[in-house]
Parts: C-alpha cells; sequence; structure tokens
C-alpha cells in the first residue's frame, strides 16, 4: 500500500482520492490488479467518520472504484475546498503596508495555485492590482506598465527585476554620497 494520509473527513475528498489513486497506479501494476486495488484497498485509506462511512456501504453495492470515488466525495463534499477559478487571479491585490518584492513573490504563488490563467490576464492583473499607496519604486513599476503595456508575466516581471535593480543603485549611491 503507497503510505498516504488516511482520510478523517476534514479536507478536500477530491484531493484524498487523487493521492489515493495516484499511489497506487504508481506501482507497477496493470489496469485490471489497479482497479481491484483500488475498490479493495479504499478502506484502508480511512479513518474516523470517513471509516464509518465506508464501513456502512451495503455488501456489494459498488461496481467500480470510479463509483466508489463519486460516492464518497458526495457524502464528504462538505469538506471540499470552493473551487478556484482563473478570474480569481484580479482579486490578489498588494496591501498598504506589502513591500513590492512581497507582492511579487505573493501573486507568483498565488497565481501557481490557480488553474491555467492567460499570461495577458497575469500581466494586467497584477499592475491594475498595484498599491497606489505603496513605496516609490511600486508607483514607477505601475507608471512603466501603464505607458508601455506589458502582455505577458514575463514583460512584467523583468520591469520588476529592473526597477528593482534601479532602486538598489539608488540606495547604493546614496550611501556611497553620505560617506
Amino acid at each position: 500500500m503507497p503510505d498516504i494520509l488516511k482520510y478523517a473527513g476534514t479536507t478536500d475528498p477530491r484531493d484524498h482520492v487523487t493521492a489515493f489513486t495516484t499511489g497506487v497506479k504508481g506501482n507497477d501494476l496493470t489496469k485490471q490488479t489497479i482497479e481491484s486495488v483500488l475498490v479493495k484497498r479504499c478502506g484502508e485509506t480511512r479513518t474516523k467518520g470517513a471509516l464509518t462511512w465506508y464501513s456502512l456501504l451495503p455488501e456489494n453495492s459498488i461496481d467500480s472504484f470510479a463509483e466508489l470515488a463519486d460516492s464518497f466525495i458526495k457524502a464528504h463534499s462538505g469538506a471540499q475546498k470552493v473551487e478556484k477559478r482563473m478570474e480569481d487571479i484580479l482579486k490578489i491585490r498588494q496591501g498598504d503596508t506589502e513591500l513590492l518584492k512581497e507582492f511579487v513573490d505573493r501573486f507568483q504563488h498565488e497565481r501557481m495555485m490557480l488553474p491555467r490563467v492567460l499570461d495577458n490576464w497575469a500581466a494586467m492583473a497584477f499592475a491594475s492590482n498595484l498599491n497606489k499607496k505603496s513605496s516609490k519604486g511600486t508607483r514607477r513599476l505601475k507608471e512603466s506598465l501603464r505607458e508601455f503595456l506589458a502582455t505577458t508575466w514575463n514583460d512584467v516581471y523583468n520591469r520588476y527585476i529592473t526597477n528593482l535593480r534601479i532602486e538598489e543603485d539608488t540606495i547604493i549611491q546614496s550611501r556611497n554620497m553620505k560617506e
């Protein structure tokens, strides 16, 4: 059996089904054997209420793993996470006290958690959700993105890196002048 955390009914059941299926399929088994193992060993990956649910299934009531997985997901639908949508990228905004670097890092991380986001959407969302009240560097980047429209995330990121270097050079120059 693959090493899979037991499902207790508190997390998204789809994630558990995916982990269990992937673990079993990664064992070099034939297609028929995989189906048999998925159905027969499924109960071993449950605990607490999820195990009770599984043990109360009527004998011979399930004909396939797909049917078992569907029944399992429906029974535990209250624990499902809300499905993220591509449009959710438009909700990622820079906080009032969030540094530009922090926002870029968070934006990239949250973008990776969404379904495939079109490159032009990512560029537009990032540029429009930069905080106007933020640092001079952020305002400069926002002006640059508005003046010379960035159409891809790479365009945005490259301008951010350039802007960051200019800001760092300015800080270094001002320190050298003081010395």
